[in-house]
């Protein structure tokens, strides 16, 4: 099933009014001007709002019953993983394993979150648009990250994701404050026009199941579970 996802409506909905009012003067264009000039600017213009409204889309997706797997936070392709000595997030203290996606125009740009996560930090930060694809974007790009602790498989641990804005994405959606509760595979917020989306863990703790380059489904594709001993009771 797919569907339109609320945090693009202001977009997709003011193309579908400037789409029928394009419509209606193609009407008009076909009957007093030319039929194959109406028919053609009508064809084009459908196939733009489709286009345009396919970024926002929002499929319906299954996510793994097993609840000690972590799912993936965004559709893309996974373009590094390791670890990061100075993710000074709390609940984390400097490191952190960061496993980090990236999202072409082309893919689903909604967020999902990994786990059963209770979100106790929300941090915004300044900064620029470089290319998602860049190596320093991590750091110098616009960012919002949420943190906290989630759950898996009655482990608790703490978690936080990263939305990072790219050279054309420029505007971070992220509608949740501290105290909201998501549930694993949550729809919470996306990133508008191409971006990377970095889901941190404890380091040690978690069996990553994805390799650079894999390609990634938000809420579907498992990306790790939690080590023999990992987390806490």
């Amino acid at each position: 099933m797919m569907t339109l996802t609320r945090y693009g409506f202001r977009e997709w909905g003011s193309a579908l009014l400037i789409t029928a009012v394009v419509l209606v003067g193609c009407y008009f264009l076909g009957r007093y001007v030319h039929p194959g000039w109406g028919c053609g600017v009508g064809a084009v213009a459908i196939v733009v709002f489709v286009a345009f409204a396919a970024f926002f889309r929002n499929p319906k997706r299954t996510i793994p019953e097993d609840p000690e797997l972590l799912v993936a936070p965004a559709d893309g392709v996974v373009r590094d993983i390791g670890e990061v000595d100075d993710f000074n997030v709390p609940p984390f203290e400097g490191r952190a394993l960061r496993i980090g996606i990236f999202l072409s125009v082309l893919n689903v740009h909604v967020n999902r979150a990994p786990a059963e996560f209770n979100v106790t930090g929300k941090f915004y930060r300044e900064g620029e648009y470089l290319d998602a694809r860049h190596p320093e974007c991590d750091k110098r790009n616009e960012a919002m990250t949420i943190s906290g602790t989630a759950n898996a498989g009655g482990k608790s641990f703490p978690m936080a994701v990263r939305q990072i804005s790219g050279k054309i994405a420029r505007r971070i959606v992220c509608p949740v404050d501290p105290g909201r509760k998501l549930r694993r595979g949550e729809v919470y917020g996306m990133i508008k026009f191409g971006s990377r989306t970095e889901l941190y863990l404890p380091v040690g703790e978690f069996d990553v199941k994805v390799k650079v380059g894999d390609k990634v489904r938000g809420g579907e594709t498992v990306m790790a579970v939690a080590a023999n001993g990992g987390g806490s009771k």
